[in-house]
């Protein structure tokens, strides 16, 4: 169990003890600064431990959102800090120097001084305010009904020395000037000057405040209860910016859903677990090939997207994260889709004797490569200096438009769109007309975002950072005869040179192959010079302006090159086969994105060498087409290969996203899947 100390003796009448202890904290209380280091060090080295003003008035979600997030080492609100065990050390030593200061200036710990607190902004703005006016955290009358749908655990950490508004109104004026010095808010910007990141969540309207007597404690209850707790702390669980679909047609009552599984003690990762259900057995109704089979899948498809949904915002209201979550969420969307695609395929061989199988792993294939130009563009960008160009310039003046956000965010098809679009096509038309739709509507979208991305990297002047290379170079998965090839190669090259090796080695080994046909050598020289040339791609840094398109490159031709020969080899049971490889495969390379999107940077590099890199296992691929031509040698060998790198990818898989070391990562972003 968590425990909260408080600085000093309850208020009477207060409810703080109640709250916290409702929040999981065990309560304690000391009189005076050491008593306080003593509670601290009372408490176990493994458990969170929280130390709060008595005197705090505020409502009980702001407390959770700067007390219980697991995400973050330390974080805190006005007169209430918490620190996880990588920061107990850190808030000891700082604990210490106030206690000493304290000693010196005769005060209190948990007393008022009459050095004012540095005042915070109104809502919405980062800064310092003149030091006469109060920090807090209340809230004008007038402004306590604008819930904000930009509140709750957005996830941002502000860097030392600078104060986040708390709130929607300036506090001073709330609570008549009267807010209090508070040691707490001291002991946080301590922990700021010692570089530990301290997590100040943006709390809208929600108070959190000191008063420092009864007049501005009771101002501050009074803007305690004109705002509507319930309503904001649901408003916080969904996505400030997720696609048209699911902002009118699923969250208006999926957060109400969130809210009835948290009230009967269900967790994320069981309703995560509830949708890929649900998505499986959709599936299972698909593959029957009947007209009945085909509604109940449709039906099922949007009732898991809607738990989909709803375990993210599960999360967001209790504000449980956790590792295990982080990798359920990263993985289940992708295993649901392509699922439902196999189910498709399956369903229309039984109906008709139609094969699809191509389709199903095309639309596989073009939907992975989507989300690997998402990936490796955000990259390469989100952190580059001087990272502004016209083409943005114009997306951002687009912004203001309303109806030209929603339209942009439709067109690229996110996940939302697209599952609704499959559901109904399922439904009421044939699996084949199902896939014709998706692979028209993914490859516009593709080319939308494809062409915007390359017009801003062409008219940006950004400089890249090594670590958007390092990530670039991970997301790339090389393997020994790239890295061979790398070493050789001469350095010091042209900036677009990376980009053009592989778009020239991915044309040349898609070409030959679809050229060649099955059971030809062709295919197989055709992969070796895409080797050759993936390794000059990868032979320097990735900081061009379009080195981002390296990766999803390299995922195009390993994966096309497998669809081709699969498709061409017209042996019972290829396409299949190739489904299977493709999606371990592609699993491989989502786990690599989401690992580094956590900082923890790619798996390790004896797992990429041990499963050849994507050049390593095209020329495996080709090879095996050429000298198992005949009967069901092709099959077989896509089968063994499949089950090989399932088998080795999930284990480090899992072994990595269930230990210790593992990051809570969580899409916060909004970003269409």
């Amino acid at each position: 169990m968590s425990t909260a100390i408080l600085t000093g003796a309850p208020v009477a009448g207060s409810s703080l003890e109640d709250d916290l202890r409702s929040l999981g904290f065990a309560v304690r209380t000391a009189t005076d600064a050491a008593g306080a280091m003593a509670e601290l060090a009372a408490v176990p080295a493994h458990e969170r431990v929280a130390l709060v003003d008595p005197r705090f008035v505020g409502h009980v979600h702001a407390l959770r959102l700067a007390l219980t997030d697991p995400r973050f080492p330390a974080a805190t609100v006005r007169g209430a800090l918490t620190a996880q065990p990588e920061a107990r050390a850190a808030l000891a030593r700082a604990m210490t120097a106030s206690a000493a200061t304290a000693r010196a200036s005769g005060s209190g710990g948990g007393a008022p001084t009459a050095a004012p607190a540095q005042a915070l902004g109104s809502a919405g703005a980062v800064g310092t305010a003149a030091p006469d006016r109060a920090a807090g955290a209340a809230v004008r009358a007038g402004d306590a009904t604008q819930a904000s749908g930009d509140t709750g655990s957005g996830g941002r950490t502000r860097p030392s020395g600078t104060a986040l508004a708390l709130g929607a109104a300036d506090a001073s004026a709330a609570l008549g000037g009267a807010d209090a010095h508070s040691r707490v808010d001291d002991l946080a910007a301590a922990l700021d000057a010692e570089g530990v990141p301290v997590h100040r969540p943006e709390l809208g309207v929600l108070v959190a405040a000191v008063p420092a007597d009864t007049a501005a404690r009771a101002a501050a209850r009074a803007a305690v209860d004109t705002v509507d707790e319930e309503r904001v702390r649901l408003r916080s669980a969904v996505k400030s910016r997720d696609g048209f679909f699911t902002t009118f047609c699923v969250s208006p009552y999926s957060r109400y859903i969130a809210r009835w599984c948290a009230r009967r003690g269900l967790t994320p990762n069981q309703v995560t677990t509830a949708s890929l259900v649900t998505a499986l057995i959709a599936a299972a109704c698909a593959a029957t090939g009947t007209r009945p089979g085909f509604v109940s899948a449709g039906v099922l498809l949007i009732a898991s997207f809607v738990l989909d949904c709803t375990d993210g915002q599960l999360a967001r209201y209790s504000l449980q994260y956790s590792t295990l979550g982080a990798w359920l969420d990263a993985t289940f969307d992708r295993a649901k889709e392509y699922a439902y695609y196999a189910g498709l395929a399956l369903g229309a061989a039984r109906a008709d004797g139609d094969g699809i199988w191509a389709l199903a792993l095309g639309a596989m294939v073009l939907q992975t490569c989507r989300h690997v130009v998402d990936f490796a563009f955000n990259e390469a960008n989100h952190d580059a200096t001087g990272n502004t160009s016209p083409t943005a310039a114009l997306s951002g003046r687009l912004d203001s438009v309303g109806w030209t956000v929603w339209t942009r965010r439709m067109i690229v098809l996110p996940i939302g769109e697209r599952w609704a679009m499959i559901a109904v096509l399922t439904a009421f038309t044939t699996p084949r007309i199902t896939f014709y739709a998706l692979l028209v509507g993914c490859a516009l979208a593709a080319c939308y975002t494809t062409a915007g991305r390359v017009l801003r990297s062409l008219t940006r002047r950004a400089e890249r950072t090594d670590r958007a290379a390092r990530a670039l170079a991970e997301l790339a998965d090389s393997g020994p005869l790239a890295e061979l090839v790398a070493k050789a190669a001469p350095r010091g090259m042209s900036s677009y040179l990376a980009p053009l090796s592989a778009a020239v080695g991915t044309a040349a080994v898609l070409a030959g192959t679809a050229l060649a046909g099955f059971g030809s050598w062709v295919p197989v020289g055709c992969a070796v010079l895409y080797a050759v040339l993936a390794g000059v791609a990868v032979t320097a840094p990735l900081q061009g302006p379009l080195d981002w398109l390296v990766p999803p490159l390299f995922r195009a031709a390993e994966y096309g090159t497998i669809l081709i020969l699969a498709a061409c080899s017209e042996v019972n049971g290829a396409l299949p086969a190739a489904f299977g490889l493709v999606a371990a495969v592609a699993y491989h390379h989502y786990d690599t994105v989401y690992r580094i999107r956590g900082g923890t940077g790619a798996p390790p590099h004896r797992l990429v060498r041990a499963i050849g890199g994507h050049e390593g296992r095209t020329v495996v691929v080709t090879a095996a087409a050429a000298l198992l031509h005949q009967n069901q040698g092709f099959t077989i060998a896509l089968t063994a290969l499949a089950a090989v790198l399932a088998l080795a990818v999930l284990i480090e898989s899992i072994r990595f996203w269930v230990s210790s070391g593992a990051p809570a990562v969580h899409d916060e972003s909004g970003e269409p899947a």
